[in-house]
């Protein structure tokens, strides 16, 4: 089964300094029949304007994956992290049992691109973790790129989330086509960050989707993901 969740139906706010849209509720935004997808609680697309920023606030329990799409991000945390984060890095932190960080674009005039995804924790009160990685942009053309998996599961360059997912990207290029297996009883949700594909489910189902388009996928052990003139795709791979 293949659910499309519309790009122009998230919860999209314009606060001026930051241009948001939210795939599940989020803060002000409520919506009960998108509040998450299995452990995928959150799916915010950022654009943060030039010397702005988020000041220190809290995080509990939650395994948080950020990636960058256009400018860099500054972070700073109660763990004492001071990084910055830029295109083709992916950062990971696990809140646990309590951290404090800030997030802000230092730069006078470019703007920070990112999406930014919360899973819930296989357990909680965890001690607070924090790593970050490059991942090359020419490993992921026309092919999977594993950006982060169960910490206790395959070993790779992946980044160690605590939850029984998994988290890949694929730049494909005009008239590429990517298949994904899902094992039985899986679940995903597949996020086109920019331009387009068309997915089509075991079942035969096929969705288009558009840039910020994501997609619910149960019941189906294969995808086969096209695009016409080149996409830019996150897929979570879930319980």
């Amino acid at each position: 089964m293949l659910r499309r969740r519309p790009a122009s139906e998230r919860g999209i706010y314009d606060y001026g300094w930051l241009k948001t849209a939210h795939t599940f509720s989020f803060n002000e935004y409520h919506d009960p029949a998108h509040h998450k997808f299995g452990a995928l609680r959150v799916m915010n697309e950022d654009h943060v304007a030039a010397g702005q920023g988020f000041g220190l606030h809290p995080h509990r329990d939650m395994e948080i994956v950020t990636v960058v799409l256009s400018g860099t991000l500054a972070h700073e945390d109660s763990l004492g992290h001071r990084q910055t984060l830029g295109p083709d890095e992916v950062q990971w932190m696990s809140a646990g049992s309590g951290i404090r960080h800030s997030e802000f674009n230092h730069s006078g005039d470019e703007p920070v691109h990112l999406y930014q995804i919360w899973l819930l924790p296989r357990d909680k009160s965890l001690e607070p973790a924090y790593d970050q990685s490059v991942f090359a942009a020419t490993e992921r053309q026309d092919r999977w790129q594993l950006l982060a998996a169960p910490a206790k599961g395959e070993a790779s360059a992946a980044l160690p989330i605590r939850q029984d997912a998994r988290v890949m990207r694929t730049t494909l290029s005009g008239g590429a086509e990517i298949v994904a297996e899902l094992a039985p009883g899986r679940h995903a949700w597949v996020q086109v960050m920019r331009g387009a594909a068309t997915v089509r489910g075991s079942s035969g189902e096929e969705v288009a989707l558009a840039t910020g388009d994501g997609l619910a996928v149960s019941d189906e052990s294969q995808l086969t993901l096209r695009t016409n003139d080149g996409a830019d795709v996150l897929l979570f791979d879930l319980a």
